[in-house]
């Protein structure tokens, strides 16, 4: 039975989503269940990442459309974790001591014109802070917070996280 729930317990990360020209990289903490289930970035309906990808940059359509729109706004995807155990789909519950980061030295070698990293909430700011290599995400590449797109975090209302996530990726896109 333990090896059931361990295995339950399991969340794997997806690969980047990423055109070799990015400029911008959001980073996520790691799929939550939904996600994991339907193997897509923030599958969660009431996740407001793909709606506020639309108010900004007009991204729509089905999964394989809103990431090919991604990749040609040179946007890239993914997550500070490659894998953790995590019982449910909440950040709070990431067990730090399995906790494995992706590779960003290899990542920012293939994208160099990478210049910004933009946090998905600060679970994923931390958890980048924690166990990323921070001199491999060089000194000219900008770092900014955003208020998660999470269903969990509902304190602050849709139009204050859209004029934020404005704020930071505006000048930026491309």
């Amino acid at each position: 039975m333990a090896a059931i729930n361990a295995t339950s317990e399991s969340a794997e990360g997806f690969p980047p989503i990423a055109g070799s020209d990015a400029c911008i990289l959001i980073l996520g903490s790691l799929p939550g269940q939904r996600s994991i289930a339907e193997q897509q970035y923030y599958a969660h309906p009431q996740n407001v990442f793909w709606r506020i990808m639309e108010e900004l940059l007009g991204i729509n359509g089905g999964y394989d459309d809103r990431c090919e729109q991604l990749v040609k706004n040179r946007i890239a995807l993914w997550d500070v974790l490659q894998s953790s155990l995590r019982p449910g789909s909440m950040d709070a519950n990431i067990r730090l001591h399995s906790a494995r980061a992706n590779d960003f030295g290899t990542f920012l070698s293939a994208h160099s014109e990478i210049r910004l990293i933009a946090f998905n909430g600060r679970k994923a700011e931390d958890l980048f802070k924690k166990f990323a290599n921070i001199e491999a995400a060089g000194e000219f590449i900008r770092r900014a917070s955003l208020p998660s797109t999470s269903p969990a975090y509902a304190a602050l209302p849709f139009s204050d996280k859209l004029a934020r996530w404005r704020q930071v990726l505006s000048p930026e896109a491309k």
